[in-house]
C-alpha cells in the first residue's frame, strides 16, 4: 500500500476482487481487521469483509419518492416483526401496511451487531447490513417491494456511538474523543483533530444507504449526544449533503432527528440559522398524551402529570411543552420556544406518536399502552373511556390516543402492532456473547428502572 498524496492518514492499493471476495486490513503486521467502510460482513462484525457490487441488483420498481408532509409512518423491528425475523419475511406483511394507510415504514437499525438478536443500537459496521436479517440484497428486496406497494422506507441510523463489542474503528484513526463524554463513553470525534474524516465517514454512510438502497429517509438516533463545537454543526453538514443528493436523484429525501433538546434550530432551515433536519420526534407530545391516559407520574412523566390536559393542549398547539419552562425531572429550565424560529418550523416537522420502541421497550415490563392501566389521577370512570380491568387501558382511551395521533397537527407514527391494540410485551433485548458485558447491561437496566420507579 502507498500513502495517499492528498489525504493524510489514507493508504491505497489496487487489488482485483470479484463480488463476494473476502478481505481485511492487517495494520502494522497485526491480525486482519474488517474494512471500516465494509458493505457486507457475512461472518459478523469481527469477521472478514466481503465485496458488494451494488449495481448488480435488478430493481423491479421505478420510484420517485414520497414527501414527508401528509405521511403516516410505521415503526418496525425487522427481527421481531415476523416469526422468521428477516427482510424477506417482512415483505409478506407489506400489503397489510399499504391497506392500513401507512405511507412509510421506519426500520430500527440494521447495521451489523454481535449475535443474532438485538434492537440494533449496538451496531459497529456503519456501512453494512446485519447478515441474519438477509444482508444487503435482503434489504434491497424489502425496499423494492415496499416501493411496489407505494410505501417509502426510512432507516434508523446511529451516529452518536458504536456498540461495545466488535468496534474496530479506533485501530484506524481518531474516530473517538475523550474531550466529550456520552452515556456510552467517549464521544464520536466530530470536532477534534482528524474530525474531517470522521464526519466524512458518517456522512458517506448516510448517503450510501439513501443512494444504494434507494431509501427515502433516515431517522437519526439521539442527536443530542452528537457533541460538536465546530462552526457548522454536523447535522447541518449532513442535511446539506442529503439535500444535494435529493436534487441529484430527483427524489425527495429527508432526515428525522431524535432530540431531547427542544431546540428549534434542529428543524429550522439552514437559511434561518438552523440545522436543516426535516423533522424530529416529539417526545413532549407522547409524554403529555401518556400521562393524560394513564395517570403515570414517575420519572420524566412527572413534569407532565401536574396538569396533563394542559400539557397535551400545549404540545398540540406548540409542539414543545418545555420551551424554557422549569423541568423538575432535570432540575433546571429546559427547551426554547418555537417562536425563536420565526415561523420556519411547520407542524408536520414534528412526529406524533403514542408508542415507540423506546417508550415501550425501556419500560421494565416492556408493556405497551394497551397493557398500561389508568392509575390515580387518570380520571377513569364510566363509559367508553373507563378502564377495562386491572393493567389494561380501555378501547375508548386507545381510540382517543389514535385520534390525537392520526388527526393532530403532527406527522403520525405508529409502532408495530399498535393498529390492532397488541398487548404483547416488547422489552429491550441483546445477544451479547461476552458474559461480563451481558451482566453489565442487566445492571444498567436495573438502575434505569429503579430511577423511574419501576424496580
Amino acid at each position: 500500500m502507498v500513502r495517499h498524496p492528498e489525504r493524510p492518514g489514507w493508504w491505497t492499493a489496487s487489488v482485483p476482487a470479484a463480488p463476494g471476495a473476502r478481505y481485511g486490513f492487517a495494520l502494522d503486521g497485526g491480525p486482519a481487521l474488517p474494512d471500516p467502510r465494509s458493505r457486507r460482513q457475512p461472518e459478523g462484525p469481527d469477521g472478514p469483509s466481503a465485496v458488494v457490487d451494488h449495481d448488480a441488483y435488478d430493481w423491479r420498481h421505478a420510484w420517485r419518492g414520497r414527501r414527508l408532509p401528509g405521511s403516516v409512518l410505521y415503526e418496525l423491528h425487522v427481527g421481531t416483526f415476523t416469526r422468521e425475523g428477516t427482510f424477506d419475511a417482512a415483505v409478506e406483511r407489506l400489503p397489510h401496511l399499504a391497506a392500513l394507510g401507512v405511507t412509510h415504514i421506519e426500520l430500527l437499525p440494521v447495521c451489523p451487531f454481535p449475535g443474532r438478536h438485538g434492537w440494533g443500537y449496538e451496531g459497529v459496521s456503519l456501512w453494512a447490513v446485519h447478515e441474519p436479517y438477509g444482508g444487503p440484497d435482503g434489504l434491497k428486496r424489502l425496499v423494492d417491494a415496499a416501493h411496489g406497494h407505494g410505501l417509502g422506507v426510512v432507516l434508523d441510523v446511529v451516529h452518536n456511538h458504536l456498540g461495545p463489542s466488535g468496534n474496530h474503528l479506533p485501530a484506524f484513526g481518531p474516530y473517538f474523543t475523550e474531550a466529550h463524554q456520552t452515556p456510552w463513553g467517549a464521544a464520536i470525534n466530530l470536532d477534534g483533530p482528524g474530525s474531517d474524516e470522521v464526519r466524512a465517514y458518517l456522512t458517506g454512510s448516510a448517503l450510501a444507504f439513501l443512494r444504494d438502497y434507494r431509501l427515502d429517509g433516515l431517522r437519526l438516533d439521539a442527536v443530542h449526544a452528537l457533541a460538536d463545537t465546530r462552526a457548522e454543526h454536523f447535522l447541518a453538514a449532513l442535511s446539506r449533503a442529503v439535500d444535494a443528493l435529493a436534487a441529484h436523484t430527483g427524489r425527495p429525501l429527508f432526515l428525522i432527528a431524535e432530540s431531547d433538546l427542544n431546540d428549534p434550530r434542529t428543524t429550522a432551515p439552514r437559511t434561518a440559522h438552523g440545522h436543516g433536519v426535516h423533522a424530529q420526534w416529539n417526545d413532549d407530545f407522547h409524554h403529555a398524551l401518556h400521562t393524560a391516559l394513564t395517570g403515570e407520574s414517575q420519572g420524566y412523566y412527572a413534569d407532565f402529570a401536574r396538569d396533563p390536559f394542559a400539557a397535551l393542549h400545549k404540545t398540540l398547539t406548540g409542539a414543545f411543552f418545555h420551551d424554557g419552562t422549569y423541568s423538575s425531572f432535570r432540575g433546571r429550565s429546559h427547551g426554547r420556544s418555537l417562536d425563536a424560529a420565526k415561523g420556519a418550523v411547520p407542524a408536520h416537522r414534528f412526529l406524533a406518536y403514542a408508542q415507540t420502541h423506546d417508550q415501550i421497550g425501556n419500560r421494565a415490563l416492556g408493556d405497551r399502552l394497551s397493557g398500561t392501566g389508568p392509575g390515580p389521577g387518570s380520571g377513569s370512570g364510566s363509559g367508553s373511556g373507563s378502564d377495562s380491568g386491572p393493567g389494561r387501558l380501555s378501547p375508548g382511551r386507545l381510540a382517543c390516543a389514535a385520534a390525537l395521533v392520526l388527526l393532530g397537527p403532527g406527522t403520525p407514527m405508529l409502532f408495530m402492532g399498535e393498529e390492532w391494540g397488541a398487548g404483547t410485551p416488547w422489552q429491550f433485548f441483546t445477544d451479547h456473547t461476552d458474559p461480563e458485558l451481558a451482566e453489565a447491561v442487566r445492571r444498567g437496566r436495573r438502575r434505569e428502572f429503579a430511577a423511574h420507579g419501576w424496580a
